[in-house]
């Protein structure tokens, strides 16, 4: 026992080095996307490769795989669940994935990284794919690369999409969205049936420094903790860690639609409060971070819809609104609030998307990956292929690129291949969530309408954040609401809500 607690510290001080150089180049990522000069670029695209690759040096030391050799029949001599368990095996987990990819190749793939989300910045507002297109044919070629770096895969994507939500593959994917769909697309139709709600004045001019005071003054009652984070302002919204002292949300602001803003910094927040609240002694180790991207999104989406969108909220932070804007909102009965901020109306962003055609938008863009890495879509293609899905599946087409193939980062900032099915994947999870945490304590619904969040907060605390990965996504699900991810609960969250808005 005294020689596997000596080695299980080895371990950590290895572990702890090569997180210290991931959460210094996620400082330079951040930097890079708020406060960076746009000249900066190409020096900090070096220098995020070179950490880049120094950290995945670290992270495949062979001293980290001696030691998780001899530590296996200590580990497998504890339960399940036990701290050092569970370290040994996510480590395991992560070595074993990080051996199979050269140091050389991650520190080209960061540094190309850098240079494409610098060319995005200038394409979008120039509303110009051609400034990236050959960028983005390159990450095409460097996210197949990746991929077959693990051979054996049933379809070229599912090691990507592993990446970030470990045990999903393109065909459980499919499965869920196809359940999914069925069930939405009648919804979205019974919905269009119904009188439009009227949201213009929402679409006022509504001051960012006003905007920033609000939104910070509802994510403090929510629990967000300044003494260990930040808001900052940036092109696309993100949450970062570099660790658990050190949680930073950014977002944007569009001064004509109040729910820009508002929304997006609901939702950040709850990514920050999801890392946060995992047990710090998990920092610097493979357990001190969220467990998998559709995890995370259930967090961000339960705080910044379920939360933040229902009417109990508002029935209490409606006089805050209405006194920071009563030019705007004076005159506008609550009701009224309510209903426009759940207005259901197909757009073209997703990130601005109502709830119910939310998914929609994530259904297209994971079509899209899985297609390019198949071969069965080309770089050429993509813009106009973007527009005929938008007609056929919500029926409004981009009248540009900007609004179309340009409007969300991932693909310009990281690889193409799993990076959208968590946004979904979080919805279903988020909903599932809350319902047990109703069930365990049905007076939430009441503190929520007196803004009070800490009874929430405290149980996910308990049952989902202070775990960090300690647990895959499905083991935490299980453990938490007693079976495993399913359609239902968010079905009946959105039949219920809309339901009651729509009058169907």
């Amino acid at each position: 026992m005294a020689d596997s607690a000596a080695k299980i510290q080895q371990l950590k001080a290895l572990l702890q080095e090569a997180a210290d150089l991931g959460s210094v180049n996620s400082v330079l990522g951040w930097d890079q996307q708020t406060y960076m000069p746009v000249e900066g670029n190409a020096a900090r695209s070096r220098q995020s490769a070179l950490i880049g690759r120094l950290q995945h040096e670290r992270n495949t030391d062979p001293a980290i795989g001696h030691l998780l050799d001899e530590l296996t029949p200590y580990a497998e001599s504890l339960p399940y669940d036990h701290d050092d368990a569970s370290l040994i095996r996510a480590t395991r987990r992560a070595y074993e994935q990080n051996i199979k990819v050269p140091s050389q190749f991650m520190g080209g793939m960061y540094e190309h990284m850098g240079i494409t989300y610098d060319l995005w910045t200038r394409a979008r507002p120039a509303n110009d794919f051609s400034m990236v297109r050959d960028a983005l044919a390159k990450t095409l070629d460097l996210s197949r690369q990746l991929a077959n770096y693990f051979p054996g895969y049933a379809h070229i994507a599912d090691p990507l999409i592993d990446f970030s939500d470990t045990g999903m593959t393109t065909e459980k994917v499919r499965t869920i969205f196809g359940k999914l769909r069925a069930q939405l697309v009648p919804l979205v139709a019974a919905i269009a049936e119904r009188p439009a709600i009227d949201d213009s004045f929402l679409r006022q001019h509504y001051p960012q420094a006003d905007q920033m005071r609000l939104g910070v003054s509802i994510i403090t009652d929510y629990g967000f903790d300044f003494g260990r984070g930040r808001q900052d302002l940036t092109h696309h919204p993100f949450m970062t860690r570099f660790s658990s002292g050190d949680v930073r949300i950014t977002t944007r602001f569009d001064e004509y639609d109040v729910r820009d803003g508002l929304f997006s910094t609901l939702h950040e927040t709850g990514h920050a409060l999801y890392e946060l609240g995992i047990d710090p002694r998990y920092d610097g180790s493979p357990l001190g971070g969220g467990t998998s991207s559709g995890v995370h999104e259930s967090q961000s989406r339960m705080w910044e819809n379920i939360v933040g969108r229902s009417l109990p909220f508002w029935t209490h932070y409606y006089p805050q609104i209405q006194s920071t804007f009563p030019k705007q909102l004076g005159n506008v009965p609550l009701d009224a609030f309510y209903r426009a901020i759940n207005k259901v109306n197909p757009s073209l962003i997703r990130v601005d998307a109502d709830e119910v055609t939310y998914n929609l938008h994530v259904m297209i863009r994971f079509n899209l990956e899985v297609e390019l890495l198949e071969g069965t879509l080309s770089i050429d293609d993509l813009p106009e292929v973007w527009r005929a899905r938008y007609t056929s599946d919500l029926g409004i087409t981009p009248s540009d690129d900007k609004d179309g193939i340009l409007q969300d980062v991932h693909w310009y900032g990281g690889i193409i291949g799993g990076q959208f099915q968590g946004y979904t994947l979080g919805n279903l999870i988020s909903a599932q969530i809350y319902e047990a945490a109703l069930q365990a304590h049905p007076e939430i619904t009441r503190e929520v309408g007196a803004g009070k969040f800490s009874t929430l907060l405290n149980w996910l605390r308990q049952n989902v954040h202070q775990h960090g990965s300690k647990f895959l996504a499905d083991e935490l699900i299980e453990r938490v609401t007693g079976s495993p991810l399913q359609v239902e609960p968010l079905m009946r969250y959105l039949n219920g809500k809309f339901g009651g808005i729509y009058g169907l």
